[in-house]
């Protein structure tokens, strides 16, 4: 939780060197990222989900989210009520499930959510393999891989 912690101070700190940029509130690239990831997160967690974004970046075909997810008009979902914890998918314990981490790939028109997390208590996405495709969107994660 701390790592996570760490690493979205990381990523405040960007400004104009980067190589994304945040899709703006209301457009279609937003909308289709959240889209993207929603039906993974309502498995989880149960219908429905809205998104809290952390931060939200996109270079090409490519993009890196980090979000928490609410019931609609900002209502906390309980974890102990979820079909994923149901299922024995989702714990209550030291990983939040409602927080995700996501690297998106756009195909086409459609972005998909490739890899994701939910809950994770590392920074599983500053893998050299992913680094290596999602570099420009998590560059401060990545270091010299």
């Amino acid at each position: 939780m701390r790592i996570l912690a760490a690493v979205l101070m990381l990523f405040s700190g960007v400004g104009s060197a980067a190589e994304w940029r945040e899709p703006p509130r209301g457009s279609a690239t937003r909308g289709a990222m959240m889209d993207a990831l929603r039906p993974h997160a309502e498995w989880l967690l149960g219908a429905p989900v809205e998104f809290v974004v952390r931060e939200l970046r996109q270079s090409g075909d490519i993009g890196f989210a980090s979000l928490v997810a609410q019931r609609p008009g900002g209502g906390r979902i309980d974890i102990a009520a979820t079909p994923g914890f149901r299922r024995g998918e989702v714990f209550d314990g030291p990983g939040d499930a409602r927080e995700f981490h996501v690297l998106y790939r756009r195909s086409g028109a459609t972005w998909v959510a490739v890899h994701w997390s939910s809950g994770a208590t590392d920074v599983w996405f500053s893998w050299a393999p992913l680094c290596r495709q999602y570099r420009p969107v998590i560059a401060e994660v990545c270091g010299g891989q």
